[in-house]
């Protein structure tokens, strides 16, 4: 079926690479919709979307954006057009797939507008130098594709020509072979959950005894992305109850971790008013490795596990424990569903086991009774007596879901 894909780039400085990108595709049997950002000089030629439209869409005027020496707000205003362009059209069924080709300014506009669209619409950004400092915040959580073209796009030579075919064929293979991302459903019952390694068994367990109960089980690795990813799946409709096992992306945004998932983090759930059941895996220790750029307060307590040259844990100190308690108190206070905390009293994961130098059930039981007091809505909290990783703590979780389910 012919599908129509947006182009995302600047006609004023990438017109001739931007017209063979639009034909191959359409050579491919697709609509091809040219979105031009153009923020400088006056475009070669016009494109389907022009910059005026798009900078009035931000409610500026495109004379203006050009005379302007303010990059940040210029970029800004053709982000914000660029998105409500891009979700105009995919109301009105005009968006199929969505590809970029330019340099670092329109690989992070492009993906600020990916950002937007749900999953299952194929996104690609085309991009000469995939810079490492960068391309973490053009993924973000999103479903996309980042291509290294490596040469500079100026100019028109075989080597600018065979890349640009690629991002063509990238982005018309993957609108052939894509599902109607309105159709994409999951089976009843489905659930999300949270895991890490430091979790694994429990994880295990969970997915066991969910698998035995007839629930369909969708793991994700809390590590900053796929759990922000997950939150926006359960936005988008998808899933009918959550395990959170690892839910510490909210406490290690608020402290600058290595696993940082944003201060919306388990808004999703909350909003959706879908079953959700936690477990505190990581909300009391946290990466003190040399990757870490405020390391030194979370080593001066002595209390740090070296896993490998490049990871180490230490505990978060007792006044940001209280702090991290009391966001995560105001997320529980949102939820529009039921939600239930299940707390091991042995140690919050497999690196604070008994024995561990990581083990402060003293300092735990201060996390729970300050999460207690913020409280304004009745939730129940269960005490198991064993560490996270054992049976007992995913059977805690299982049997809670699965009342609320049922």
């Amino acid at each position: 079926m012919k599908k129509k894909i947006v182009i995302i780039g600047t006609v004023d400085t990438k017109g001739e690479q931007l017209r063979l990108l639009k034909e191959r595709i359409e050579s491919r049997g697709h609509e091809a919709i040219l979105m031009d950002i153009s923020m400088g000089g006056h475009p070669s030629y016009q494109a389907d979307i022009t910059p005026k439209e798009i900078a009035g869409l931000a409610g500026k005027d495109i004379e203006e954006i050009r005379a302007s020496k303010d990059r940040l707000t210029i970029t800004n205003a053709m982000s914000f057009g660029g998105q409500q362009k891009a979700l105009d059209l995919l109301s009105q069924g005009q968006l199929h797939g969505i590809v970029s080709l330019g340099g670092a300014t329109i690989a992070l506009i492009a993906s600020q507008v990916m950002s937007r669209l749900p999953f299952g619409i194929p996104k690609v950004i085309g991009v000469p130098a995939a810079q490492t400092v960068y391309v973490g915040r053009w993924f973000a959580a999103t479903d996309l594709i980042v291509m290294q073209l490596i040469m500079e796009i100026g100019g028109m030579n075989d080597l600018i020509k065979n890349a640009i075919l690629q991002v063509a064929g990238a982005i018309s293979g993957m609108v052939e072979e894509a599902y109607d991302h309105t159709s994409l459903k999951l089976p009843y019952p489905s659930v999300a959950i949270t895991e890490l390694g430091f979790s694994d068994q429990c994880a295990k367990y969970v997915e066991q005894l969910l698998t035995e109960k007839g629930y369909h089980v969708y793991p994700f690795h809390a590590q900053g992305i796929s759990d922000r990813a997950m939150d926006r799946l359960i936005f988008q409709g998808f899933f009918d109850g959550v395990i959170e096992i690892v839910p510490a992306g909210l406490i290690e945004e608020r402290f600058k971790g290595n696993r940082p998932a944003g201060m919306e983090r388990l808004d999703a759930a909350a909003e959706r008013g879908i079953p959700q059941v936690w477990a505190p895996c990581c909300l009391n220790i946290t990466g003190a490795g040399p990757t870490r750029t405020n390391r030194e307060k979370y080593v001066a307590s002595g209390k740090v596990l070296e896993i490998d040259e490049m990871r180490a844990m230490a505990r978060f100190p007792v006044d940001e424990m209280k702090i991290g308690a009391q966001l995560y108190a105001e997320k529980i206070n949102k939820a529009k569903g039921p939600i239930k905390v299940v707390v091991p009293l042995r140690g919050w994961s497999s690196l604070d086991r008994e024995g561990s130098i990581l083990y402060d059930p003293a300092e735990d039981r201060i996390f729970i009774e300050e999460l207690k007091k913020n409280l304004r809505v009745p939730i129940e909290i269960e005490e198991v007596d064993c560490n996270l990783e054992d049976m007992e703590t995913a059977k805690a979780l299982v049997d809670s879901l699965d009342r609320y389910m049922t």
